[in-house]
């Protein structure tokens, strides 16, 4: 069953036509402040709150269409103006609390996707991002559309809250997870009166994260990167890691450090990755150490593996080595053993010795 048009349309209308925008602004600007530079269990909680308000909503809709609430009568009273407000309320409120969580949860996944096919999956939870800002009237009269994008969040949140509280980043917990997300969109739609529309398309959002997950595209929660360099003359002293970098060209203002290293014959090259965890789960992490190949593919040629513990602030810090690097185009990897990506550093090798170089401790 579908609601009347009347009250889909009502939403733009009046002071409601600028909720959507503020709180898109307002929502993105504080998820940016306040998300990502460490996953604390009040972020899960907060954000349950918006998944669980979204089921109110739409539980809300899904009765009203069921029992064929007509809209409330248009006259110029208090009383009247007041029923309108009403009636119109859930609409922009289910909008609100899928772009909450829309906003949220492409910062988490932004600020864990350092490699280019999770950056695809991040892009494109910034899509549904703003398109939630073109489709939220639509969320009145098409349900199957509410149930996937709910399946949708509730997965994604599911990806980062079961991992985190089981505190083990086994794969299985991945796919657990958005069965759990998908189970509760279907568990909504059983719950809510004359069962409208389809969960099918939930269904195939669950099986899409799923092969996105097989492809690499979805970021390996809830690890977040703090740091990955490449230099020389490392030395670790008790708790304190110096590493010495080429700074990067003044005008290359998102780099820490120079793309080309000059490595003398039988040199070492370090590289020093800091990768944030919670407190209390634990990651079997590797660095691979690549070069590519005259045919242009990468082949592995070293590489160290470690365990991280999470709770420190600063990410937990691995390193590792290669002595003699031959001259070409080199990448770090730093991935969980299992295989999924962390983060990928591009570089090149060239003979020679540093022009200039700085110390950078972790």
């Amino acid at each position: 069953m579908r609601l009347r048009s009347l009250g889909a349309s009502m939403v733009g209308k009046g002071l409601f036509r600028f909720v959507p925008v503020a709180s898109f602004f307002c929502g993105v600007i504080w998820d940016a402040l306040t998300l990502g530079v460490r996953v604390k269990v009040l972020d899960f909680w907060r954000l349950g709150g918006v998944l669980g308000l979204a089921a109110i909503l739409a539980f809300v809709l899904a009765r009203r269409d069921y029992r064929g609430t007509a809209p409330p009568d248009s006259q110029n009273t208090a009383a009247s103006r007041w029923e309108r407000f009403l009636w119109q309320f859930p609409y922009p409120a289910l909008q609100f609390c899928f772009g909450s969580l829309y906003s949220a949860l492409f910062i988490l996944y932004a600020k864990s996707s350092s490699h280019f096919t999770a950056g695809i999956g991040a892009a494109v939870l910034g899509a549904l991002l703003v398109a939630n800002e073109f489709w939220g009237a639509r969320y009145g009269s098409r349900y199957s559309l509410i149930w996937a994008f709910f399946a949708f969040c509730a997965s994604l949140l599911m990806n980062f809250a079961l991992p985190f509280a089981a505190g083990s980043l086994n794969p299985i917990w991945f796919y657990l997870s958005t069965a759990v997300g998908v189970g509760l969109a279907h568990l909504l739609r059983l719950c809510s009166p004359g069962r409208p529309g389809r969960i099918v398309p939930a269904w195939a959002v669950g099986l899409a994260l799923m092969g996105a997950w097989r492809l690499d595209m979805v970021a390996p929660v809830p690890l977040v990167t703090r740091d990955v360099a490449i230099g020389q003359e490392f030395v670790k002293a008790g708790s304190d890691y110096r590493l010495r970098v080429e700074p990067a060209a003044p005008w290359q203002i998102w780099r820490d450090w120079a793309a080309t290293l000059h490595v003398p014959d039988q040199g070492q090259i370090y590289a020093v990755s800091a990768v944030f965890s919670p407190r209390g789960v634990t990651a079997a992490l590797e660095h691979r150490w690549e070069r590519q190949d005259e045919s242009g593919s990468w082949r592995r040629v070293g590489g160290s593996r470690f365990t991280l513990v999470g709770g420190r602030e600063q990410g937990f810090r691995g390193y590792s080595y290669v002595t003699n690097p031959a001259p070409g185009a080199w990448r770090l990897v730093v991935a969980t053993q299992d295989g999924r990506t962390v983060a990928t550093t591009d570089f090149e090798v060239v003979r020679g010795t540093p022009a200039r170089s700085q110390e950078r401790r972790y």
